[in-house]
């Protein structure tokens, strides 16, 4: 008789970088990274856009124990690997529930009351680091009657 196969458990994330958009879903796993169904290296050659990917992962110290599959759209390299980054990073937050406030509450100057632990969740971190924020610099369009958004043609007097 067939095993029956346990049904993996996703979590879904969505991010954006100027025109890029990336569709990013993690599940347990061995932590293989694949996007637009080839690897790491080979849709990624530059280091920092690796960086960019493994970032959030390493922030949260899951890099080994999660497996991440992205799909991406639009845009260049740099543009995908920040969509994918943001992307990985809300499927983090959405994975360990981490929408919910601190148990402590702390005073209003920000400092821990005496005796209370301060409680940092993953979702602090994450922010922290800026991985939940997206960059919102979009490419300015071009104006009629100029040669790009901004530069004229050369002006004559006479």
């Amino acid at each position: 008789m067939a095993e029956a196969k346990t049904k993996k458990t996703y979590h879904l994330g969505t991010g954006r970088r100027k025109t890029s958009v990336a569709r990013v879903r993690i599940s347990e796993g061995s932590g293989a990274i694949s996007i637009n169904g080839r690897g790491l290296e080979q849709y990624f050659t530059e280091d920092k856009d690796r960086n960019a990917i493994v970032g959030p992962l390493n922030v949260v110290d899951m890099r080994n124990r999660l497996d991440v599959v992205v799909d991406v759209k639009g845009g260049g390299i740099t543009g995908q690997a920040g969509a994918a980054c943001q992307g990985i990073a809300r499927a983090l937050k959405a994975m360990f529930g981490l929408t919910t406030t601190p148990a402590a509450p702390t005073p209003a100057d920000g400092q821990a009351a005496e005796g209370a632990p301060v409680v940092v969740t993953m979702a602090d971190k994450l922010r922290h680091s800026g991985y939940l924020t997206r960059d919102s610099r979009m490419k300015e369009r071009k104006k009629y009657g100029r040669k790009g958004a901004r530069k004229s043609f050369q002006f004559s007097k006479r």
